[in-house]
């Protein structure tokens, strides 16, 4: 699918992907599968000097990328840098027209695909009310995705650093008896998901 927009494509936002199989999830289960990039378009100048910003491309990049990026905001008024991993913001969501699936392989990271569509604006607009609702709170947040195969569902993750502390996001569509765009603590999703009809093996008749 080609993303919607014009120009060159520049990273905005690394989220961790970790991925949750069963039919009773538990997120001390969850392995971390790869990554996704919200892609923003920008001029040839800026998609040249942004940096990959989960750090694993060059030794202390994302931290060296947020500093340029600040460096280049501060400049010339409009420019951002790309974020590290675990830091938030809903600045320049609005500009986002793709994601690229980054998956771990055997040697490394290795790039997917590039996606458009309603699953990323589900995406964007999860990321926006996160903020919304976690801005100004002491916990401090870390967006990930969260797909759940078994339930063909995926979550907005937002990892705090204390048990309990962690809140999920259905992404639309969401399964039955969950309302997507409903931030709810993790494990009271999780649970819900649990009672769900895809959570029970389907009789057999003969």
């Amino acid at each position: 699918m080609a993303p919607r927009g014009s120009g060159r494509l520049r990273p905005l936002l690394a989220l961790p992907v970790h991925t949750l199989h069963g039919p009773a999830p538990r997120l001390a289960g969850a392995d971390r599968t790869g990554w996704r990039f919200l892609l923003s378009a920008s001029t040839a100048d800026d998609a040249a000097s942004a940096p990959c910003g989960h750090g694993g491309c060059t030794a202390g990049g994302a931290d060296r990328g947020t500093e340029r990026g600040t460096e280049r905001g501060t400049e010339r008024g409009t420019e951002r840098g790309t974020l590290a991993v675990g830091e938030f913001t809903e600045d320049g969501l609005e500009e986002v027209v793709a994601a690229a699936e980054v998956v771990d392989g055997a040697d490394g990271p290795v790039f997917s695909h590039l996606s458009a569509g309603p699953f990323l604006d589900s995406t964007v607009r999860a990321l926006s009310q996160a903020w919304q609702l976690t801005h100004g709170t002491p916990v401090r947040y870390e967006p990930r995705l969260l797909p759940l195969p078994e339930h063909y569902a995926s979550a907005l993750w937002l990892h705090g650093g204390q048990p309990g502390e962690d809140l999920l996001i259905p992404l639309a569509p969401a399964p039955l008896g969950v309302a997507a765009h409903q931030a709810l603590p993790a494990a009271e999703l999780l649970a819900r998901l649990e009672r769900s009809p895809a959570a029970r093996p389907a009789a057999l008749i003969g």
